[in-house]
């Protein structure tokens, strides 16, 4: 008997400030003007996709002493901008990056529980870690917390977290239809937590929302982030877009489940990918090398080899050799609050292998930073890129794909008019919504569903 197709689920990032934006693109639009994000979210829901996703950045990011040009748009906070578009969406979930190493559970929960009921069940909560005292210094703790460390309060903080959601369920609490007031309420939102990290006690204030609690997301990618996806995620926000790696990843993070009485099913596995389209695969091919040029201008190619070098290369022209002298191994000081996009922990070993890159291509340093620089996902025709989508998910290197266009807010436009009805085409993915929640569109158990309070207990226990 012939095994069902998998099914392809798709999300949209809204890039925010990143290197994947064309700024000179003359359809590029605002990053914080909110109809930039209404246009986004409704082409997403049109494309019938799971969700939207906003990443989060609590301070502006700086290189050598100044504002990286990356970011001069500024952030919009996170809530806001998704509590707004639950008003001008219907099914479209709604996913924010939300940081367990600054805030409080109370005040984080007592948010997503909010934004459930306001969305009618369309929140999640991608749970990230903060490694860097530069950020720390916008709050009152400031300073940094080692890996294990923050990775021991963000689990604590989860836990917190899905005890205060918990603590509107029972029999004890009955609401009058007619006043909306709670007949019987002496448990109601009650909660005790005392732990390592956090020592609160008292009553939560919001019932208990649509999706009892609100989807949880995960992106990191190191041991400690492979097990808390593992035993608490429901997604994984990965960075593995190639097949080989994606295969090796998926294979990894699945084989952890059943060790906390979890299924293959419990987890989806979604990575971020960009994409390029054009009528003809060689059409594409020759955009994406354009949009790659213009994501990498001079002065951008001469930002990422300082975060190698660690010294002002300033006076050195991006389209001449590489500098002849060797990285700086002192402790960093030109880029604050990561403005790379990846970390370089043996600076000597990365220009020598630059180095030799250029030299066996007689790449300038703008074309080197091109070349080994983030490069496409997905580039072609809109079959060929189906075909390839449709490849990753049947072959178990994702479970579907959170996609990342560079031009933002109609970057995502031509993806849901040619793409999409191929992949309903091959009846791969849905043509309309089949639920309401986002847990739903997820094919995720809702947590008062048997199966899912029996694994929750497992795992506490």
């Amino acid at each position: 008997m012939t095994e069902p197709l998998k099914q392809v689920h798709l999300a949209a990032h809204f890039p925010g400030v990143n290197n994947t934006t064309v700024w000179s693109d003359p359809e590029a639009g605002s990053h914080i003007d909110f109809s930039s994000f209404v246009h986004f979210a409704r082409t997403a829901e049109r494309a019938r996709f799971d969700f939207l996703f906003l990443a989060e950045g609590l301070r502006l990011r700086e290189h050598a002493g100044r504002i990286y040009d990356l970011d001069v748009v500024g952030r919009p906070d996170t809530f806001t901008a998704l509590a707004a578009l639950a008003a001008v969406t219907d099914r479209l979930g709604l996913t924010g990056t939300i940081n367990s190493t600054f805030n409080e559970p109370y005040e984080v929960a007592r948010q997503f529980a909010s934004l459930d009921h306001l969305s009618a069940g369309r929140a999640a909560w991608n749970v990230v870690t903060s490694w860097d005292a530069f950020t720390g210094e916008n709050f009152r703790r400031g300073g940094f917390l080692p890996q294990e460390e923050r990775y021991s309060r963000a689990k604590e903080f989860l836990a917190t977290a899905h005890e205060l959601f918990d603590s509107w369920h029972g029999d004890e609490i009955v609401a009058d239809p007619a006043t909306g007031t709670f007949l019987r309420d002496a448990k109601a939102g009650a909660f005790v937590h005392t732990g390592r990290h956090f020592d609160i006690h008292g009553r939560f204030d919001v019932p208990r929302s649509p999706q009892g609690r609100p989807v949880i997301f995960q992106a990191g990618d190191s041991e400690e982030g492979r097990e808390f996806a593992a035993a608490e995620a429901d997604a994984i926000f990965s960075r593995h877009s190639r097949l080989d790696t994606g295969r090796a990843f998926y294979a990894d993070v699945k084989a952890r489940l059943a060790r906390y009485g979890r299924r293959p099913e419990h987890l989806l596995i979604l990575p971020a990918a960009t994409f390029v389209l054009a009528d003809t695969d060689a059409e594409a091919e020759e955009r994406a090398r354009e949009v790659r040029r213009l994501q990498v201008s001079g002065a951008t190619a001469l930002r990422h080899l300082e975060f190698v070098w660690n010294r002002d290369l300033s006076a050195y022209d991006p389209e001449g050799p590489l500098p002849d002298i060797d990285p700086d191994t002192g402790e960093e000081h030109l880029a604050r609050g990561r403005a790379q996009t990846r970390e370089y922990r043996d600076r000597l070993a990365t220009a020598r292998e630059w180095r030799e890159l250029a030299a066996a291509h007689g790449w300038s340093i703008r074309d080197l930073v091109i070349h080994t620089g983030n490069r496409q996902s997905f580039v072609g025709s809109p079959a060929t890129v189906a075909a390839a989508i449709d490849e990753f998910v049947q072959t178990d290197a994702s479970d579907g794909f959170i996609l990342v266009p560079h031009v933002t807010p109609g970057g995502l436009d031509e993806f849901a008019d040619t793409v999409v009805p191929l992949l309903q085409e091959r009846g791969v993915y849905r043509t309309e919504y089949e639920g309401t929640t986002l847990r739903e569109h997820l094919g995720l158990d809702h947590p008062d569903h048997p199966d899912h309070v029996r694994r929750t207990r497992r795992v506490a226990s």
